[in-house]
């Protein structure tokens, strides 16, 4: 059951459609509502995306969920978000069943969420750690807009480091290279928190330049070296690891901040949306 429609999005399936088309339609978002391609288009491996209530990130988030529309529906969406609670395991997958938003229901491919445990040594089935975390649920309806139909295996990251994001990376390489796997792995983070806008916007594109130019261990250098605390690198560190494994590139679609969106520039949260395509 969703834990936060109501909150980070509306909980009546009306006022939730009405949401999601006006972060399109929002001058920071991409300007016209999405059309779901028919005809699969196997172009990006992933996409980074911001996770705050959507009137705070829907606009950015829905660049990348623009881009995804026009490329048609995979077999899976892969789901990974940091973990906010401190609740659960140290990498956790969500085994099997059904999740459920105001949009409907949606089925966790409980094949593929087995295939990535046993391929991975840090990943493990639990579900404490996904109850109360809003980064990964926040994603759902907005693939439920385009798609309506979809599968997925959530992820939830505690201990984000360089092993883990690279274990990741290399299950969903296993998951694709070996079992031919269509798939697309949203890798869920917001950038810089709680700082003046000016500090905020800088400390992201010191972050942006390093995932853009794929350095994984750049990447958390640069956020310990400047206390950046953008609060998802664990996923987006795998999906860079998984882009330079299958020869991929990436662009930052959009970036900007809460202040952008509500002109208050004293305490920000900043967002960017990526896309991670095979050249």
């Amino acid at each position: 059951m969703p834990a936060h429609a109501g909150s980070f999005y509306p909980s009546k399936k009306d006022d939730l459609i009405k949401s999601i088309e006006s972060s399109y339609l929002h001058k920071l978002g991409p300007g016209m509502l999405p059309n779901a391609e028919r005809e699969r288009k196997k172009e990006s491996i992933g996409y980074m995306v911001p996770h705050a209530g959507y009137i705070y990130s829907g606009p950015i988030a829905a660049h990348s969920y623009f881009n995804i529309s026009k490329e048609g529906k995979p077999k899976v969406f892969i789901i990974a978000g940091p973990n906010h609670t401190g609740l659960g395991e140290n990498a956790s997958v969500w085994k099997e069943g059904i999740w459920e938003t105001p949009l409907g229901e949606v089925e966790v491919d409980s094949e593929i969420s087995k295939l990535l445990v046993s391929y991975s040594k840090y990943f493990t089935f639990d579900e404490e750690a996904h109850i109360y975390e809003h980064s990964v649920e926040v994603q759902i309806p907005f693939l439920q807009y385009i798609f309506k139909d979809i599968k997925i295996v959530p992820i939830v990251i505690k201990l984000q480091n360089y092993e883990v994001s690279l274990d990741l990376a290399n299950a969903l390489y296993r998951i694709i290279t070996e079992n031919g796997v269509d798939l697309i792995y949203i890798a869920s983070s917001d950038m810089n928190h709680y700082e003046p806008y000016d500090i905020t916007y800088k400390k992201d594109e010191i972050a942006l330049k390093k995932i853009e130019s794929l350095d994984t261990e750049g990447l958390f250098k640069v956020l310990d070296e400047n206390n950046i605390t953008m609060c998802g690198p664990g996923p987006v560190g795998a999906l860079i690891h998984l882009s330079k494994k299958l020869n991929s590139k990436a662009e930052i679609l959009k970036h900007a901040t809460s202040g952008d969106i509500t002109g208050e520039k004293d305490w920000v949260v900043g967002y960017a949306s990526a896309r991670f395509f095979k050249t």
